[in-house]
């Protein structure tokens, strides 16, 4: 599976002492020029570095169409009863739209978005639970519950009670 990434994503994940298992989930995860200007962690930009010397990164390049879709969808965001989505969210949906790449954000705009417009209902949003999840359920982790609470601790992200009823831990 191929994916693209956002900014908010790639920062916490990369405090994740785990982070490289996502290789195992996805063959190659693009970075669009947006979010690679956005980025200005040392240690992001460092795992970045090495994972696009070993081709486990790419930057996927602004592409006028593609940047047209993605400035409707931050203004249509604006104006909807959903959460808003930045430029560098929307640019990833229109990617995994048009070239059925996975998204992988923490933005919740990005999730009510693919809710909300019908066109876009295919894409498919990862964000990090469903990722330790896919590892879990691969078996490169063991225990979820104690993979959610190490990546947590790690990157003092929290999941909300909603994602945590989904996959069963309350």
């Amino acid at each position: 599976m191929i994916a693209i990434a956002d900014t908010s994503f790639l920062i916490d994940w990369t405090k994740y002492d785990n982070r490289d298992l996502i290789f195992k989930i996805f063959e190659l995860i693009y970075l669009p020029e947006s979010t690679l200007n956005e980025i200005r962690n040392e240690l992001t930009l460092i795992w970045i570095s090495k994972a696009l010397e070993e081709n486990k990164m790419a930057i996927f390049p602004e592409i006028p169409q593609i940047s047209n879709e993605a400035l409707r969808l931050v203004n249509s965001s604006r104006r909807l009863p959903i959460r808003p989505v930045d430029y560098p969210e929307a640019y990833c949906t229109v990617v995994g739209k048009i070239f059925d790449y996975a998204v992988l954000t923490e933005n919740g705009g990005v999730v009510a978005l693919v809710d909300y417009f019908d066109e876009y209902n295919n894409v498919k949003v990862f964000r990090a639970i469903d990722i330790i999840y896919q590892l879990f359920k691969s078996g490169l982790v063991k225990d979820f519950k104690a993979e959610l609470d190490r990546y947590s601790n790690q990157t003092k992200h929290m999941f909300s009670v909603r994602d945590l009823r989904k996959y069963g831990i309350l």
